[in-house]
């Protein structure tokens, strides 16, 4: 795998160094969400004491949010600042409050951050730290740049923000391989945040067109691409039901099954204007996605207790 350094397309650079607030831009905290609160699910699914695995667990979170996703959000925008360009261009690298080969060196020492800071949580995290930065490279980085498809970029993403931070919360608590049951909801719950992901992809439609990305968007068409996004998330909530129901878990899987109408409910308000609700849905739909999988957490750690 190369990552292109080249900057001969690069806008003009107004200084040498960057701004602290583009740095922190670059780095996306709004995105640290989804991988924390995956892991707080794996952390609750195992049935295991916080309060005996404070450290671990105030690390993983860290961990998952701020420095590996962080290192993910600066990877990506270095590989996409010629994207960026069209679709933001006031974004930090782009804009040039960024200058340089800034972006680059942080998300690399980034990356390398994650990975001490992964050998802190034992042998199951710091594999998934591996797996996590190995992913983010794979998704924006060329000559592999996953973000290319529309199908390989968002399935990479979603388990990459759902099932693996669920995954390594459960595993290094329980300092073993977590039960199949929790890996099993773990997994679903990553899959159907591919759709989560093809709703993202919305935003950048024109440059994804002008730059050869062929996300879902730009290959179907707003519209199918809308409606196959929400079939991807709602099958793998209807598996999670179905498996809860059959594991002994009614009331948890009546709870999952209320969201899950809530959904309902905001996608066909979404799929009116894709385009134009798509960030709407993102407040609604997917706050009743993410809290169901809290529920399917209890669910599982009331199972092994």
């Amino acid at each position: 795998m190369t990552v292109s350094i080249s900057l001969h397309r690069d806008p003009p650079q107004p200084g040498n160094r960057p701004e602290p607030r583009a740095m922190l831009e670059l780095i996306k905290p709004v995105t640290w969400f989804p991988p924390m609160w995956a892991y707080l699910c794996g952390m609750v699914s195992t049935g295991a004491s916080f309060a005996d695995h404070w450290a671990l667990a105030l690390l993983g979170v860290i961990l998952a949010g701020p420095i590996v996703c962080g290192m993910s959000q600066a990877a990506n925008d270095w590989c996409d600042r010629h994207v960026d360009a069209i679709n933001e261009p006031e974004r930090p690298i782009p804009s040039g409050r960024i200058p340089g080969r800034w972006g680059l060196w942080i998300a690399l020492a980034m990356s390398g951050l994650s990975l001490v800071v992964g050998t802190f949580l034992g042998l199951w995290g710091f594999v998934a730290t591996c797996v996590g930065v190995l992913a983010a490279w794979a998704y924006s980085a060329e000559p592999i740049r996953l973000k290319r498809s529309g199908w390989w970029g968002p399935g990479l993403v979603g388990l990459s923000y759902e099932s693996l931070p669920w995954f390594t919360g459960a595993a290094v608590l329980a300092q073993a391989l977590p039960r199949p049951e929790i890996i099993t909801v773990a997994l679903l719950y990553g899959i159907g945040a591919h759709g989560i992901m093809t709703l993202n992809d919305f935003k950048a439609l024109e440059g994804d067109r002008k730059m050869g990305v062929n996300s879902l968007p730009v290959t179907l068409g707003p519209d199918r691409a809308a409606k196959l996004a929400c079939l991807i998330m709602l099958v793998p909530q209807a598996l999670v039901i179905l498996a809860l129901a059959h594991w002994g878990q009614a009331s948890y899987a009546a709870a999952i099954l209320a969201l899950g109408l809530g959904q309902v409910w905001a996608m066909s308000v979404m799929l009116r204007d894709p385009r134009a609700k798509a960030p709407w849905y993102n407040g609604t739909g997917v706050l009743m996605y993410i809290s169901g999988m809290m529920i399917a957490a209890f669910a599982l750690r009331d199972m092994g207790l």
